[in-house]
């Protein structure tokens, strides 16, 4: 099945959502001798209805990336209720991957182009030593933060932008040339000045919120980084984050941030945050799906 979906006219269309931990997964997409999360629930369905449909994401969530509301969306000929196939699936699934609801939906819902907004978290933990039952979800960050100087950074996000300067330039990169773990005199200041990029249409997205919030838990200090948008670039919310961090931790202002928005150059801007503090929140759609 091609990335559209394709309708037989015996056919039902298909909505789940989903809850999994990425960090053992090769992201969300079908690679060719990899586990991913899209290649397993293909597998899954294809076990139990002997149909192999290609699930839709509503994004693709790269290596290390959780979820804590995917959506799916795909076509089968099998006629099955909802929650046995709920049921069906959560068995057959590795303990990695849940099926949190199973529905039918409109012909015309696409998990991916029927997306109205999408919520991230990011999830950064502020004690001094990190349980190893939490460290495949936070990010450890041991350095002195100011809370108002984020606050302050995300701020500036919300509106209608061109978020060129917070995107992977290339696919295959998963990092900048620096570590964000690295000691701050050991990596150099994001720059701004560099040629500025024409705007494209494809690279301009609005935020419709973007704050941090400090919570307090058993196992110590954290800080959730939360962030609503109509649609969101490669890597994007990793570097916003990774720059945001920078601002907290006094390395430059944030006042720099429009410049570096402006410069539409990913090298104008911070490191990539790890995956592993990310969350795929939920998806929002106008409810006739």
């Amino acid at each position: 099945m091609t990335e559209e979906t394709q309708f037989a006219p015996d056919c039902q269309n298909w909505k789940l959502t989903l809850a999994y931990d990425g960090t053992d997964f090769r992201g969300w997409q079908v690679q060719p001798g990899e586990v991913t999360v899209q290649g397993e629930l293909q597998a899954a369905l294809k076990r139990i209805t002997g149909e192999g449909p290609l699930p839709q994401g509503s994004g693709r969530t790269d290596a290390g990336v959780h979820a804590l509301g995917q959506v799916a969306s795909f076509t089968l000929a099998a006629s099955i209720p909802p929650g046995n196939l709920q049921r069906a699936l959560n068995r057959t699934l590795p303990p990695a991957i849940c099926v949190l609801e199973a529905k039918t939906a409109q012909r015309a819902f696409h998990a991916r182009h029927s997306a109205l907004a999408k919520t991230y978290e990011y999830r950064v933990f502020r004690a001094p030593i990190c349980s190893p039952f939490l460290a495949r979800y936070f990010y450890p960050c041991t350095w002195p933060l100011n809370l108002e100087a984020l606050q302050r950074a995300a701020q500036i996000f919300v509106g209608e932008h061109d978020f060129t300067s917070f995107a992977a330039t290339d696919p295959e990169l998963t990092q900048r040339n620096f570590d964000l773990d690295a000691p701050p005199d050991l990596r150099p200041i994001p720059r701004v000045g560099f040629q500025i990029k024409p705007p494209t249409a494809s690279t301009v997205r609005r935020i419709f919120s973007s704050s941090w919030e400090e919570q307090l838990s058993e196992a110590g200090a954290l800080l959730v980084y939360r962030v609503r948008g109509n649609g969101f670039l490669h890597h994007m919310v990793r570097n916003l984050v990774g720059t945001m961090l920078d601002v907290g931790r006094g390395r430059f202002s944030s006042d720099s941030i429009p410049e570096i928005l402006a410069a539409r150059n990913r090298a104008a801007a911070g490191p990539t945050a790890p995956a592993r503090g990310l969350f795929l929140h939920s998806v929002e759609y106008d409810g006739t799906e």
